[in-house]
């Protein structure tokens, strides 16, 4: 694989891009990436939180850790917010 298709390398290419990011257990946090390292640790700032496709909550900056990552959405587009009761908010 030529270097600059490796995960790692297209993942930093991405620096300060608007990136969803899908744990493993089911969580998704929407958020511009900030910061990333070889062990994949994402930071995200103005962070939406986001589970059965239900808005959870928003967050100023989230760490994520590279090991409970499944996978991570680039070019990601903000989802249309609806709450936990449904509302829009």
């Amino acid at each position: 694989m030529e270097p600059s298709k490796k995960p790692l390398n297209v993942l930093v290419k991405e620096m300060n891009a608007y990136i969803g990011v899908m744990l493993k257990n089911g969580v998704e946090y929407r958020g511009t990436m900030t910061y990333c390292d070889n062990y994949m640790n994402i930071i995200l700032e103005g962070v939406s939180e986001h589970y059965n496709g239900k808005l959870v909550a928003h967050y100023g900056q989230v760490l994520l850790r590279g090991n409970n990552i499944l996978y991570v959405i680039l070019n990601a587009t903000p989802k249309k917010e609806t709450n936990q009761n449904g509302g829009k908010s």
